[in-house]
């Protein structure tokens, strides 16, 4: 199986930054796509960003321009630079990686256990 850690949540002030790790771990054979999903309050989660094994990225409308996301194939990483942040970007961060299990070498859809960030004064 894979694991994924993700790190770098926290509170922050409106308009500040933030930066989001999330590496894979584990029984990893190859990993295609990752990106971040997030869920607030009440809330459905819901698509942020993605980026593929060539680090071609995709944006939700509502963080584009202001977030970026890139990764680092060596560390099996990926990273979310969130600026400008607003108080409605507060939710919990999942991190997910279609990744190819050396046991099966199948791929499989793996999350992160999530990480809180929270914009507020």
């Amino acid at each position: 199986q894979v694991q994924l850690a993700e790190s770098g949540g926290g509170l922050v002030q409106p308009g500040g930054s933030l930066r989001l790790s999330c590496a894979a771990s584990g029984s990893v054979f190859e990993i295609n796509t990752m990106g971040w999903f997030r869920q607030a309050p009440g809330k459905e989660r819901e698509f942020v960003a993605t980026t593929t094994s060539g680090g071609s990225p995709t944006y939700a409308d509502s963080v584009k321009g202001r977030f970026t996301i890139s990764r680092d194939n060596a560390k099996n990483t990926v990273y979310l630079q969130m600026n400008t942040l607003k108080p409605e970007d507060t939710a919990v961060y999942y991190c997910n990686a279609v990744a190819r299990v050396s046991t099966t070498y199948k791929y499989q859809i793996f999350w992160g256990q999530g990480t809180l960030v929270t914009v507020s004064s």
